[in-house]
C-alpha cells in the first residue's frame, strides 16, 4: 500500500531546497525498507516554486517529488499595505484549494517548510485531522511558522535556543533537528571545485568565496570592489556578483587587472557545492540556508547580514548566534566598512585560526544530517 506524504512551503528558494533535502532522505529510507511512498508538494501557483520542485532530482536522477499542486498565495505582511486586502482573497483561495487537494489525497502527514504559501495548507490539514510537522530554519520564528505552530503536532527547530521564543505548549511539541541541507553538500568534491574555478591544487593563498545570492548583494559587492587590492593581496577571490547587481564590463576590467587572483561569476548553481568545498573562508549574507550549507562543510565565515527596513531581522539573529558560538565573524549595519572587513579577514589568513572556527562549526552542526533526522521523524509518524 502506498503511503502519501504532502509537503508545503515556498515563495522563495530558501523555503523549498531544505524541504527537497528532506524529500530525498525520505525516499532513500523508503527504498531501503521496501516502503512505497508518494510525495506531493503544495506550492505557490505563481513564481519559482513549480520550476524548482518539478526539476529537482536526487543523486540517482529520479525526481525528489512526485507531484506539484499550485495554490493561490497571499503574502502575510506586518505593516499597512493595500495589498493586504487583496491578498486576503488569495489566502482564502489557497485554503479552499488546499482543503480539497488534501481531502482527495488523504496524506499520512503534511510537512511544512514555511513561507507564506504554507499557512493555508497547514490550517486545512489541521481541520482534516492530518498531522502537521512544521520546520523553522531561522534562529527566531517567522510569522508564517508562528501561525503554522497552532496547527502542528510537532515543531522542528534548527537551534535549541529558539525554544525560548515559543510558548510553553509549543515547547512541549518541539524537537531540535538542525536545518536540512541538500545531500550534495555532504558529498562535495574540493578538487572538482578548484578545477571548475581554474585554481591549481598547489595554490598558496587561501580561497575566499564571496556570496550574495542569485541576485547579488549590492552592499557586499561594493565592499569587495572598494577593497580588492587588499583582498587579492591576501586571497584568491571568487566573487559571485549576482545576475542583477552586477556590471559585466567592470568585472572584465577587474579580471584583467587582478588576473587569477580575482574570479567573478554572475551566478554559480550546479557546481556550488564543490565550489564551497574549495573555500578556505566565505564572505556572505546570513540567510539560514546559506549559513548551514557553509556550516556543514565547516567553513569559517564573515557574515554581513541584511538588516534595516524590509527585513524582520532574521539574518541579524542568525549571524549573532554563529558569532556567539565562535563559528563566524560579523559585520553588522554601520560596522560593515572596508577597514572592519580587512580586520576580520586578516585574522582568517592564519591557518590555525581557521581550524578553530572549523572545529566550532563541526561541534555546532553535529554528526547527524538534519534532513535525515527529520525524514526519520516523518517516517515514524507516517508508518503508524
Amino acid at each position: 500500500m502506498k503511503t502519501k506524504i504532502a509537503f508545503t512551503g515556498g515563495g522563495t528558494a530558501g523555503h523549498i531546497y531544505p524541504g527537497l533535502a528532506v524529500a530525498d532522505e525520505l525516499k532513500s529510507i523508503a527504498e531501503k525498507n521496501n516502503f512505497d511512498i508518494e510525495i506531493s508538494w503544495l506550492g505557490c501557483s505563481k513564481g519559482m516554486d513549480k520550476k524548482i520542485v518539478t526539476s529537482a532530482v536526487r543523486g540517482d536522477g529520479r525526481s525528489s517529488a512526485d507531484r506539484f499542486y499550485g495554490i493561490p498565495s497571499g503574502k502575510l505582511r506586518r505593516y499597512f499595505s493595500l495589498k493586504n486586502f487583496s491578498d486576503l482573497f488569495k489566502i482564502a483561495g489557497g485554503f479552499f484549494k488546499s482543503f480539497f487537494i488534501l481531502l482527495r489525497m488523504k496524506p499520512a502527514l503534511l510537512f511544512s517548510k514555511g513561507g507564506f504559501v504554507s499557512v493555508p495548507p497547514c490550517i486545512a490539514a489541521k481541520i482534516l485531522g492530518i498531522p502537521v510537522f512544521t520546520h523553522e530554519c531561522d534562529f527566531t520564528p517567522g510569522l508564517a511558522n508562528r501561525i503554522n505552530a497552532k496547527s502542528a503536532s510537532k515543531i522542528l527547530l534548527s537551534y535549541e535556543e529558539t525554544k525560548r521564543f515559543l510558548s510553553e505548549g509549543n515547547k512541549a511539541k518541539s524537537v531540535v533537528t538542525g536545518n536540512p541541507v541538500r545531500p550534495v553538500f555532504y558529498s562535495a568534491d574540493k578538487s572538482k571545485g578548484l578545477s571548475f574555478l581554474g585554481i591549481p591544487e598547489s595554490h598558496q593563498k587561501p580561497v575566499l568565496i564571496v556570496l550574495g545570492g542569485s541576485s547579488g548583494a549590492r552592499q557586499i559587492n561594493q565592499l569587495v570592489s572598494e577593497n580588492l587590492d587588499f583582498l587579492c593581496e591576501h586571497f584568491i577571490v571568487v566573487h559571485q556578483t549576482g545576475m542583477v547587481n552586477t556590471d559585466e564590463n567592470e568585472n572584465k576590467t577587474l579580471k584583467e587587472k587582478y588576473g587569477d587572483d580575482y574570479k567573478p561569476y554572475p551566478f554559480i548553481y550546479k557546481e556550488m557545492a564543490d565550489v564551497l568545498s574549495s573555500a578556505d573562508v566565505i564572505l556572505s549574507r546570513a540567510g539560514a540556508n546559506s549559513i548551514w550549507e557553509c556550516a556543514v562543510m565547516n567553513k569559517p565565515m564573515v557574515l554581513v547580514p541584511l538588516c534595516g527596513n524590509g527585513t524582520r531581522g532574521d539574518q541579524v539573529d542568525n549571524a549573532k548566534f554563529f558569532e556567539e558560538k565562535g563559528c563566524a565573524e560579523v559585520l553588522l549595519g554601520d560596522e560593515a566598512t572596508g577597514e572592519n572587513l580587512k580586520s576580520k579577514l586578516e585574522k582568517m589568513t592564519d591557518v590555525e585560526c581557521r581550524k578553530v572556527y572549523a572545529e566550532n562549526l563541526k561541534a555546532l552542526t553535529g554528526e547527524t544530517r538534519p534532513a535525515l533526522k527529520i525524514a526519520e521523524l516523518i517516517m515514524e509518524k507516517a508508518g503508524n
